[in-house]
């Protein structure tokens, strides 16, 4: 009766095992890894949370600026999603065949912001073409991304550039390697003043929001996705799929993204 009873109970635990084999995704364990911009940092880690825990993967992320990355997956870097702070990067791996051309949608959309240290924020401060902005950085700096390189640099430059202050700016800029390097200048006091995304500054109670600039001054800020131009895992599709569910646009809508629906 005893090896009888054993008999069973094996046989039960060999069922669940197979039940459980059967029941996992066919890529759980496996590591899907994702370049995105800086900007993109707390929504996406915590979209990749809530990915992982659901399907038993591993998403590793590299976020730095976007040009960084494109130029990284342009030269062979083991990524298999990018995910860019702007169309021009994007479009830099469409023509160089490192990204999947019918993979490529605009995920989300962002707003342009002028910041300063809490602890120090200037009063009376419009953005507009009479603005003096030598005058409000006070013989400091401002902070940004550097407009050669990095996204957020690139629509500051625009903006300032359609208010006629790029000139006056242009001498006077703290040019940071990441729109978070901006951010981290601001929030160190280390700059006055400093340009970002609106979503970074709702992340850090350091600095204050100060104005928006217009959404006419620059071009639309457009986070594109796709799959890089390899043989995508399973893995891979499933969470470059998973990114445009209502579950991780409900993510990226809380830490202040415009989602497309």
């Amino acid at each position: 009766m005893k090896s009888k009873k054993y008999g069973s109970r094996i046989k039960q635990v060999a069922t669940s095992i197979i039940f459980l084999t059967v029941s996992l995704p066919s890529f759980a364990g496996e590591k899907v890894t994702v370049f995105a911009a800086a900007s993109l940092t707390n929504a996406l880690t915590e979209v990749g949370q809530k990915f992982d825990q659901q399907h038993h993967s591993e998403t590793v992320f590299s976020f730095a600026s976007s040009s960084t990355l494109a130029r990284q997956i342009a030269q062979g870097a083991p990524a298999q999603i990018y995910l860019s702070a702007n169309q021009k990067w994007m479009d830099y791996l469409i023509d160089n065949d490192a990204v999947s051309r019918d993979s490529k949608v605009t995920l989300l959309r962002n707003s342009l912001v002028l910041i300063a240290p809490s602890s120090a924020a200037p009063a009376n401060i419009t953005i507009n073409k009479n603005w003096d902005l030598k005058k409000s950085l006070t013989d400091a700096r401002l902070a940004v991304g550097d407009p050669d390189h990095v996204p957020a640099g690139r629509y500051a430059k625009q903006a300032l550039s359609y208010l006629n202050l790029w000139q006056q700016a242009e001498p006077l800029l703290a040019r940071a390697n990441s729109v978070r390097g901006a951010l981290a200048l601001v929030e160190r006091g280390e700059a006055p003043l400093g340009i970002v995304y609106s979503t970074d500054a709702q992340l850090s109670k350091a600095v204050t929001l100060i104005d928006t600039f217009p959404a006419a001054s620059h071009k639309p800020i457009e986070y594109p996705l796709a799959l890089v131009n390899k043989q995508p895992t399973e893995g891979a599709k499933d969470f470059y799929q998973y990114l445009q569910t209502q579950d991780a646009k409900a993510i990226f809508s809380k830490y202040g993204f415009k989602v497309n629906q």
